[in-house]
Parts: C-alpha cells; sequence; structure tokens
C-alpha cells in the first residue's frame, strides 16, 4: 500500500500544505491565509490561533480525495524566531511577536552591548538581532509584566501547531538556533541566556532533532481529520532548514539561496563554526548538523512593494520586460533594499530603503531593475561574509518566489558570479517538512538519502564573465552606500 506524508510551510502570510507519496511525487497542495497585525509602527503579530484554524481547514480540503489511512506522516518547516507564550491551561497568552517585529531595538544593543557579542557567541554562536526570541522576552518582561508573570511555556510558531497536533511541548534543534536562548554548539538550552531573560528551563519545550518524531496525533484531532491516531507528528525545522531538505542543502559544499518574502543564503557545515565578523548566523541544520545563514529582512517583498504599492500592478513579467539583456551591470540606479531594517550583514533596525543615482532620464524600467539588483546586492554581502570565512561556493540552489523570474535568476547568479540550479519541485520548506516526516516514519534512513533520493535539478543558469565583471564594479559601489548612510539612518530613526 502506497504511503503519504503531508508538509506544512507556516508562512508569514498564509499557511501552505502538500500531501507527497512516498517517492516524493506531489499529489496535492492547497494553502490557507491569515491576517498579519502592525499594532504599531515596526510591530509585527498574529494570533496562533489564526494558524491552527488554517491548518486543520487545510488539512481537511488537502487529503479530502485521499485514502487516508496511507497517511503516516506530517512534518512542518515554519517562520522562525517568534514568541509564542502559553499560561498553565495552555492558553495563549498574547499575539505572537514575530520575526520581522522591530520593537526590541533597546533589548538588542543592550544585549550586544552591555553582555557583548562576544559573551553572546560563547554562549549561544550567536549575536542579538531584533527579530530573534530572547530579545522580545527581555521586552515582554519590561513592558508586560503581568503576562511576563503568567508564561508557563515559551514556544516557536511551527511548534505551537505541532502541540496542538501531538499534545507534546517541542521544539527542533535548527528553529531554537535561532531564540538566542540555545547552546548551538552543545545543542542545549543555555543556562546562561534562560537566567538572562528570567525564564526557566523547564518553561521551554522538549528539544528534538528535526527528523525525529514527537509524538502522534491526539485523538481528538485524528477523529476531526479522519486520520489514523498512528500518524507520526515529526519535529520539523526553520523554514529555512526545511527548503534547505527540500533542495537537496544538506552536504557540506553545497548552498541555497531563498529569494522569498526574506532573502537567505544557507551553507551546511559538518562542524559547528561561526563568523567573526557576526554577520552570518550559526544554527543547527534539519539533519543534526550544522549550517551558516545569511538572512535579509527583505527579499521578494521589496519588490513586491515597488510593483503592487508603488506601481499598482500585479503584472510583474510585463514590468520587467523592458529589461532587456544589454541594460544589465549598466544601470545607473541603485536601490537599498532595507524597508524594514535589515539583519545580514549590517544588524541595523534603523536602516531604510532608498533609491541612489536617479537623474533626469531614470526609468521606470532602471527602477524596477534596480529592486532586482539592490535585493541581489544584499546577497552578496552575505556570500562575501562566508568567503571571508575561507569557504568557497561556486554553484547553489536557488528557491522561492522571486526564484521564477528568468530576469532575475541571471541577473544573481551575475552578480554572485556562481551557477544557480533550480529544483524540480520548488515547495520549499513543505517539501522539506514531507521529507522530514519521511524521515520520521523510517521511509529513508536520513536527512542526507532522502534529500539525494527525491531532490531533481531541472536547470542551471551559468554567469557570463563579461557581465559579472560589469556587475562586479557596481556591487563595489553598493557597498559604499550603506555605510556612508548609517549615521543618517540613525538619525531618522
Amino acid at each position: 500500500m502506497p504511503v503519504l506524508f503531508i508538509g506544512v510551510d507556516l508562512g508569514t502570510s498564509a499557511v501552505k500544505l502538500l500531501l507527497m507519496d512516498e517517492n516524493g511525487v506531489i499529489q496535492n497542495m492547497t494553502s490557507r491565509d491569515y491576517p498579519l497585525h502592525f499594532p504599531k509602527p515596526g510591530w509585527s503579530e498574529q494570533n496562533p490561533e489564526d494558524w491552527l484554524l488554517a491548518v486543520l481547514e487545510g488539512l481537511k480540503e488537502l487529503t479530502e480525495d485521499c485514502d487516508k489511512s496511507q497517511i503516516a506522516g506530517i512534518g512542518a518547516g515554519g517562520q522562525m524566531h517568534g514568541l509564542v507564550v502559553l499560561d498553565e491551561e495552555d492558553h495563549v497568552i498574547r499575539p505572537a511577536i514575530l520575526w520581522n517585529d522591530g520593537r526590541t531595538q533597546k533589548e538588542t544593543e543592550w544585549l550586544n552591548h552591555t553582555i557583548g557579542k562576544k559573551q553572546l557567541t560563547e554562549w549561544t554562536g550567536n549575536i542579538a538581532f531584533a527579530g530573534f526570541t530572547a530579545p522580545k522576552l527581555l521586552w515582554m518582561r519590561e513592558n508586560e509584566p503581568d503576562l511576563f508573570a503568567k508564561i508557563n511555556k515559551v514556544m516557536l510558531p511551527k511548534d505551537y501547531v505541532n502541540y496542538m497536533l501531538s499534545g507534546v511541548h517541542c521544539t527542533d534543534y535548527s528553529d531554537a538556533s535561532g531564540m538566542l536562548l540555545l547552546d548551538v554548539a552543545n545543542k542545549r538550552w543555555s543556562r546562561e541566556m534562560l537566567e538572562l531573560c528570567g525564564i526557566t528551563e523547564e518553561q521551554m519545550p522538549k528539544l528534538f532533532e528535526s527528523f525525529e518524531a514527537v509524538g502522534t496525533l491526539k485523538s481528538e484531532i485524528a477523529k476531526e481529520l479522519g486520520f489514523p491516531e498512528t500518524v507520526v507528528i515529526a519535529a520539523g525545522a526553520g523554514d529555512n532548514a526545511g527548503a534547505a531538505v527540500g533542495t537537496d542543502t544538506v552536504e557540506e559544499g553545497s548552498c541555497n539561496i531563498s529569494l522569498g518574502t526574506s532573502g537567505t543564503i544557507f551553507i551546511p557545515s559538518a562542524a559547528f563554526k561561526t563568523d567573526e565578523g557576526n554577520a552570518l548566523h550559526a544554527f543547527v541544520h534539519s539533519n543534526g548538523k550544522f549550517h551558516l545563514m545569511g538572512c535579509m529582512l527583505s527579499a521578494a517583498s521589496c519588490n513586491k512593494w515597488w510593483l503592487e504599492t508603488i506601481l499598482d500592478t500585479d503584472n510583474y513579467a510585463e514590468e520587467q520586460a523592458p529589461i532587456a539583456e544589454e541594460r544589465l551591470g549598466k544601470n545607473h540606479v541603485f536601490f537599498l533594499p532595507y524597508l524594514m531594517g535589515e539583519r545580514a550583514p549590517h544588524n541595523d533596525p534603523s536602516a531604510r530603503g532608498c533609491f541612489i543615482g536617479l537623474t533626469m532620464d531614470s526609468s521606470r524600467a532602471d527602477m524596477t531593475q534596480a529592486v532586482l539588483e539592490g535585493i541581489s546586492f544584499g546577497l552578496r554581502d552575505s556570500l562575501e561574509a562566508a568567503r571571508a570565512m575561507g569557504i568557497e561556493i561556486h554553484t547553489s540552489m536557488l528557491c522561492g518566489g522571486g526564484a521564477k523570474s528568468p530576469l532575475w535568476k541571471k541577473i544573481l547568479a551575475n552578480i554572485m558570479n556562481i551557477e544557480l540550479t533550480s529544483p524540480e519541485t520548488e515547495q520549499g520548506p513543505g517539501y522539506g517538512g514531507a521529507m522530514l516526516a519521511a524521515v520520521a516514519c523510517g521511509r529513508f534512513a536520513s536527512v542526507e538519502e532522502a534529500a539525494h533520493t527525491l531532490v531533481k535539478v531541472t536547470e542551471t543558469v551559468k554567469p557570463d564573465p563579461e557581465l559579472a565583471a560589469l556587475y562586479e564594479e557596481r556591487y563595489q559601489q553598493f557597498r559604499k552606500m550603506y555605510p556612508a548612510l548609517k549615521g543618517v539612518f540613525a538619525e531618522l530613526a
């Protein structure tokens, strides 16, 4: 009898679900939107109950035409860093504070400059970023002390859903790595960071490898969905580690670049290592090893803002059509893609987006091109941080919504000056989550075996030496712009 696995991609604006057979073939997909709330400028929140409702409704639609008795496991890749807090009755205390929330600038600066980046790196392998979970706990303790006192469990977004499905307070090492509460090198909660945040280890969820089973479906959930109670719930992964599995980025020497809402460069490592400049995160990978990751807060979301909010169009292809090949590498307009501040490599919540180099003959197409190039230059910054560590990258998988644009692929390949390959199945965290569920159920012996077996490459875009040289000159100009404006951004903030 064929076996089916479900992958859940718990994103910022929607949950995407897919049904995969044991050979990696996707049988069905569906999605459910949920609201995103901005109660104050720079704040970003969601109600965890909305995630659960969307997942349950999505699971029913996803499986309505299949033999539910064949469903063996569920695995999730989820938005990272979000603070979900439960009281002693497991009720949500307050809306989740999301990864792209910028309210913790004061707490982040205190951690980095008073506690110190060196000390934080010793404790956790990372420094503080405004989106991380620990600064949010400090903010909550200072600004919402009555609610803070009610905290019985601290969780991450996908782990809240896993708890509601399985009844187990759980997280995985890859997602926990982004909390600034995990001793990443030793794969255990950092006693020092927990004490600093006023949290005990008993208030934290149990740690699992991404490919481990945390439990099975609760009987009432199984009954509601019509699933067997034996359905395994895998620990799952943070969205980027999940997407890395779904693109076979699991061995040292490989790389994955994601052009999603945020932009990431993901570099697996067999051993734990840190970036002395603190531009890259040092996290646990979903195969139990480690990875380095650079993350831009705004990537494809910059393009969406430019086209839909400013130009009032959703015809992306039409806007890109005038950008002929002879224009590439010669644009006099630059765009800084810091619409929500920036993480890698600047770690500056005050940074802002701007166009530079506009003249009377600047065109709409020049500005559209500048947005695509500016995001690509921003990702190149993280690549340079990896190269400074002696890491050589010659090829990378490419995923995310922006990867659907042939023009953007060409621009990125030449700005990075590396080959970009595309996976046959472009479902990122959801596909990776289903593969992790397959490992948890014993279908594959390891994450590596699952990735190598199921992921296929369909296209390769190679850089052109002449165009790469033109973009190298443009990149060297781009990298001077943020330092020149850093003080201005601070004043504006």
